[in-house]
């Protein structure tokens, strides 16, 4: 009875990272575009007040074999762990991991969304016109990554966002190896949208705050339902 339980709610978690995908692609292709027309010309202004035009300077020292590195991380070994990690949290029953990952990014939407539709900050490669260091790699790439994200969602930055929480969430499953993995991605995922000139430095400094902020409450979400189902 315990193991039919555990399964129900292992499958209630998954369902709600799917409805949070979704509703980000709602977002993305549907009411993004009306809310950044109403606020043109955007903040990215506000953002090189601050730092300038430091990630842009990375541009001119782009070496081929770190940017196909870098690009190999932000296009597929990014994604990869981003879907293999609740798939793996389900086939080996790992609630903890699972109700970690569903809450955190539930909250990490509720957090950023406001961000996404109400200030725009266009990425650094298209402000500046520099090259697309990923159509360099993997040619009109660029097609299907904007079909689930948009060039203004930038800050916070939710690839450094989710690479924290999915680290977290790898933490609390019993493999080494994955957690090595998971540690890896993180770093690296971080500074490939800094090298690749993507995100700007503010970008990366907010999606550190939301990730924390986003892991908090869904720690104190998990511990109240604790205590619920053992009353």
């Amino acid at each position: 009875m315990k193991s039919i339980e555990n399964g129900f709610q292992l499958r209630n978690y998954f369902l709600l990272i799917l409805i949070v995908v979704f509703i980000h692609l709602v977002e993305v292709n549907i009411f993004d575009p009306i809310t950044t027309s109403l606020v043109q010309p955007g903040f990215t202004w506000l953002i090189i007040s601050i730092e300038n035009d430091i990630v842009a300077g990375f541009s001119p020292y782009w070496i081929p074999a770190l940017t196909l590195f870098f690009v190999f991380i932000y296009i597929i070994l990014y994604p990869f762990t981003l879907w293999y990690t609740p798939f793996y949290a389900i086939v080996t029953k790992e609630k903890q991991a699972l109700e970690t990952l569903a809450f955190s990014l539930l909250f990490l939407y509720i957090i950023v969304l406001p961000f996404y539709l109400f200030f725009p900050v266009t990425n650094v490669y298209i402000h500046y016109q520099l090259p697309s260091a990923l159509n360099m790699v993997i040619p009109q790439i660029e097609t299907f990554f904007y079909s689930t994200t948009t060039q203004n969602n930038c800050f916070p930055s939710l690839h450094t966002a989710m690479s924290i929480i999915i680290t977290q969430t790898i933490l609390t499953i019993d493999n080494k190896r994955f957690q090595y993995l998971g540690y890896f991605v993180m770093v690296t995922v971080i500074i490939s949208v800094l090298y690749l000139c993507i995100h700007w430095i503010l970008d990366v400094i907010g999606g550190i705050i939301v990730a924390l902020l986003a892991l908090y409450l869904s720690k104190k979400t998990i511990s109240w339902l604790k205590k619920h189902e053992s009353v």
